[in-house]
């Protein structure tokens, strides 16, 4: 049970760094100046944002055999590594936008529609069908965006000075990748290849 929350958060923490809602992040803390509202937004935002990907997850997962599922696993965790390889950047509606409805909702409304279709909410849906524990896993998902974005919202800029987004990257790809990796052994253990 402990797997499936510790997993997702460190996942997902790393693979937030130097994503665009990071930067949507820092561009609503620069804007605002009042964190706690914007912390809010982004805890409700990923948590509804992720709940949803869990469950698809969780549903996909009942279709497949074992076997199969760690495949798609094994692909998807790979090309989920490769994917955050490369660094993101903020579309201008996400910031122009941003002072209509306040800290809170513009922060609700911006993290929600940034995270369809991001590289953590695919990792969200991923960690859902291989761990058995859903909410395990949206607590950790969503602790792995707070872990990345409200030290952005605290400090500033002042962890993207610190440390190159390039390591941190590549970390959070060779983390993935270590997933495809299990996922892989786990296929061909199923499938009987090994024993």
């Amino acid at each position: 049970m402990l797997e499936s929350l510790l997993v997702p958060t460190a996942i997902v923490a790393l693979a937030e760094i130097g994503d665009k809602t990071q930067l949507l992040a820092l561009i609503l803390a620069a804007r605002f100046r009042k964190p706690w509202p914007i912390i809010a937004g982004i805890v409700a935002a990923t948590l509804a944002n992720h709940a949803a990907a869990g469950a698809v997850g969780a549903w996909v997962s009942g279709f497949f055999t074992e076997s199969v599922l760690h495949w798609i696993l094994a692909a998807s965790f790979t090309a989920t590594a490769l994917w955050t390889l490369v660094p993101d950047k903020m579309d201008d509606d996400e910031a122009s936008n941003a002072r209509r409805f306040g800290p809170f909702l513009t922060t609700l409304i911006a993290f929600f529609l940034a995270e369809i279709g991001d590289k953590t909410q695919v990792a969200t849906v991923m960690l859902a069908a291989q761990y058995p524990h859903l909410i395990m896993v949206i607590i950790g998902t969503t602790l792995g965006m707070l872990i990345a974005n409200v030290p952005v919202v605290l400090a500033g800029n002042f962890a993207a000075d610190k440390l190159p987004l390039a390591l941190i990257r590549r970390l959070a790809a060779a983390a993935f990748f270590v997933l495809a990796v299990v996922a892989v052994y786990s296929a061909m253990k199923t499938s009987g290849w090994i024993g």
